[in-house]
């Protein structure tokens, strides 16, 4: 199994993001829920875990040997609060952060000019009391990345803080398939939602084929998941993990349990995929 009991302890499967030489855990927690409670698209009330159940999240995550830690500006109180709890932990985490998009409270404010993309990047690494990002993406709209100058000024800034060694990788978390058509000129990863549109699916294929390492958003349905078969979280995680050049599923989750249960669902979807490989069609 690619992922096993021992000791009560999971044992997470790895894969490469793309052509960076990086290997990271096919689970990543999303930390959305560490720091935001409005204009969620999770279903039931939402409420911010206390430092205690948020700690302890991270140590199950730590345990079945997830590396991959998804949070951004936009969300809320979640960089800060990270920062508090990583700093003193050995777990060589691999922090995805975002920039260009700013949570008011009731709105989006967006913004991906040179400097407020090069100021966001500072911000992030202070919260977070880091040295140095794993990967920076812009934080996307919808529009820009598909109009002609949009992202002109973010890529500047985000090459800049690449150089300087505040950020290991850069990218963009994008909602189009065009958007993915223009990022993959210059991005070494893509956080995306793989839907079922056909555009989307070709943009996936374009994207592994230049080497762009792909994270996976949403692949939950942000906890919709339409109950279809009888194991529908194994049957997602097969899903999104077959596209070429997926590296990691991002779950967002406050509950530990939850998130050992889509670990597993992880693991047989990878052994899955794994034993029937040189006869499976991946999606095109």
């Amino acid at each position: 199994m690619a992922l096993s009991r021992a000791n009560s302890t999971l044992k997470m499967v790895a894969r490469p993001l793309g052509k960076t030489g990086i290997t990271l855990s096919i689970v990543g927690l999303g930390t959305v829920k560490f720091g935001r409670t409005t204009g969620l698209k999770y279903p039931g009330r939402a409420m911010l875990p206390s430092d205690a159940e948020a700690s302890a999240l991270l140590d199950a995550a730590e345990q079945v040997g997830i590396c991959v830690l998804d949070t951004a500006p936009a969300y809320g109180v979640s960089e800060e609060r990270l920062g508090r709890f990583l700093k003193h932990r050995k777990h060589p985490w691999f922090v995805v952060t975002k920039a260009g998009e700013h949570w008011t409270g009731s709105v989006s404010v967006f913004d991906f000019s040179e400097n407020s993309i090069a100021q966001s990047i500072d911000r992030s690494l202070e919260r977070l009391s880091l040295p140095q990002l794993g990967s920076v993406l812009l934080h996307s709209d919808g529009v820009a990345e598909t109009s002609k100058d949009g992202f002109d000024g973010a890529i500047r800034a985000l090459r800049r803080a690449k150089e300087a060694g505040k950020v290991r990788t850069i990218g963009a978390s994008l909602k189009s398939a065009a958007g993915v058509a223009r990022a993959i000129e210059w991005a070494d990863v893509l956080m995306l939602e793989i839907g079922d549109e056909a555009a989307m699916r070709d943009a996936v294929n374009s994207a592994a084929g230049r080497g762009v390492g792909i994270l996976v958003k949403k692949a939950l349905a942000s906890g919709h998941l339409d109950k279809l078969g009888t194991d529908p979280i194994r049957s997602a995680m097969t899903r999104n993990l077959a596209f070429p050049g997926v590296c990691s599923v991002i779950v967002g989750t406050t509950n530990a349990e939850h998130l050992r249960e889509n670990c597993e669902a992880a693991a047989r979807a990878a052994d899955e995929l794994a034993m029937n490989k040189p006869d499976t069609e991946r999606p095109a």
